[in-house]
């Protein structure tokens, strides 16, 4: 049995998302689990090399969780560009801020590094476009993180399109978000970084969420209704301060709420709210409903509801009576056929897999392009308060 070693150079993984969700439960859990085996003969292990500017924090992220998959503490460094000139680091990743992406990126093209990356790519769609060609350009191998795909309920949903359970589908609606504390009282500090409510820092809710409802969109119903053609949206800057992580008082300049009706390429309707500034009653932190003539679902991050044209309940609008009809009543719950693994864990299987046997890696940078090109025309039109078409890419 033949090991290959794949070394990766791991950038700004000290983050929440970085370390939770692509070191420990992806990179390092395979690890554990004996690494990508693709045949009885050959599998892939990654090699990380953390990469970051603090060196205290990256310490203690690798004496953490290093002895546990490989018996010793994970190597680090702050120097990024020596780490992406290690001729091990074959990969760079990165999941530090977005307007450091780009930079970091281009480095590691220019040494010929396999790249891959959390979204967005960029703020403006020249910027994402021009790192993909870049990438194509010097034949490196190139993704960009598109985890909701793989997520459980989302995975569920996509089997009940693909059988035809919903018949047509006439219209889908999104709803996420929770309520980010504004860290004014000591006692509810922020849950999230402060730089994601800047906007000279990269930050906002469109940049950050439509990204998401783009590869989500195309993901579920390119294939049968097309890609996003039109689009109008409107957001806001709902909370005008907040506080920082270092106690400080800050004038929030990004929007931290939007909503958006996107037109597929087959007139069908997406209708997506997006806000850091709502309270939570619903099903999950996202559900996506789609209705269709012959059933509806609705899912969650893990869950799936499926509700049949024949168990569908024939209300009547009497606002004189208390409601008779309990609705969450007749809807079925979807059971788990297989075993679903981490989302982001899936996805680096599959880039792996990419970059040591050329398998398909659909979710590439220019991929990742439109969905920084559907938040840029969000804001347009946003700002002209008008429909806005999406050109292809």
């Amino acid at each position: 049995m033949e090991t290959r070693r794949i070394g990766i150079a791991m950038n700004g993984v000290t983050g929440r998302m970085g370390a939770n969700q692509h070191l420990i439960r992806s990179v390092l859990a395979i690890i554990k689990q004996g690494g990508v085996r693709v045949s009885p003969s050959l599998t892939l292990m990654p090699d990380p090399v953390l990469t970051g500017r603090n060196a205290d924090k990256l310490k203690a992220l690798a004496e953490a969780h290093g002895a546990d998959a490989i018996g010793k503490p994970l190597d680090f460094t702050t120097d990024v560009d020596g780490a992406i000139a290690d001729e091990r680091c074959e990969v760079f990743f990165d999941a530090s801020g977005t307007l450091q992406r780009i930079g970091f990126l281009e480095k590691a093209i220019a040494k010929g590094r396999h790249v891959y990356c959390e979204k967005p790519t960029a703020t403006s769609t020249e910027a994402a476009l021009g790192v993909a060609k870049k990438a194509e350009e010097a034949g490196v191998k190139n993704g960009v993180v598109q985890d909701k795909l793989w997520l459980p309920g989302i995975r569920k949903l996509r089997s009940l399109l693909d059988q035809g359970a919903l018949g047509k589908v006439l219209s889908v609606r999104g709803d996420f978000g929770y309520w980010v504390f504004s860290g004014e009282y000591p006692d509810q500090p922020p849950q999230r970084p402060s730089w994601n409510y800047r906007a000279e820092d990269g930050g906002g809710i469109m940049i950050d969420m439509f990204c998401h409802w783009q590869y989500v969109l195309d993901g579920l119903f390119g294939d049968t209704a097309g890609g996003v053609s039109k689009l109008v949206s409107w957001a806001n800057v709902d909370l005008p301060e907040r506080v920082d992580e270092s106690g400080k008082t800050y004038k929030a300049t990004a929007d931290d709420s939007a909503y958006a009706i996107f037109l597929l390429g087959d007139g069908t309707p997406a209708q997506f709210n997006s806000s850091w500034c709502t309270r939570v009653r619903r099903d999950d932190l996202l559900t996506l409903q789609v209705d269709g003539e012959k059933g509806s679902a609705i899912a969650g991050l893990r869950e799936c509801w499926y509700q049949p044209l024949g168990a569908t309940p024939k209300p009547v609008w009497n606002p004189d009576i208390p409601q008779p009809i309990n609705f969450y009543e007749g809807w079925q719950k979807l059971p788990n056929q297989t075993e679903y693994d981490n989302a982001f864990k899936i996805q680096w299987e599959l880039f792996l897999r990419h970059v040591a046997l050329d398998d398909p890696f659909p979710w590439s940078l220019r991929e990742g392009a439109k969905g920084v090109q559907l938040a840029e025309l969000g804001m347009k039109s946003w700002r002209d308060q008008a429909w806005v078409e999406v050109p292809s890419l």
